[in-house]
């Protein structure tokens, strides 16, 4: 445990950004994962369910909770998926 007071201060906030992130991160996984359903299913809404995984990844990168390259790269491979079929 920390004993200098900046550190505790920081504990606290590092705790706080960590659940933070996790919100952000489990909300791409649940709109990437309904959006992959939703092009393997071939439902009419798939593209816009893409599109709503692509919103939220990119706001994460914005954020900064995904790199952007990490951001790029997922948004890419959705896309790729999405026009394959």
């Amino acid at each position: 445990m920390a004993n200098i007071k900046s550190q505790i201060k920081r504990n606290r906030q590092n705790v706080k950004r960590n659940l933070a992130n996790r919100k952000v991160r489990s909300e791409i996984q649940t709109r990437t994962g309904t959006a992959l359903a939703a092009i393997d299913a071939g439902s009419d809404n798939a593209d816009e369910a893409v599109r709503e995984a692509i919103k939220c990844i990119d706001k994460a990168a914005q954020k900064r909770v995904l790199h952007k390259n990490t951001a790029a790269r997922k948004s890419s491979r959705l896309a790729k998926r999405l026009a394959n079929g």
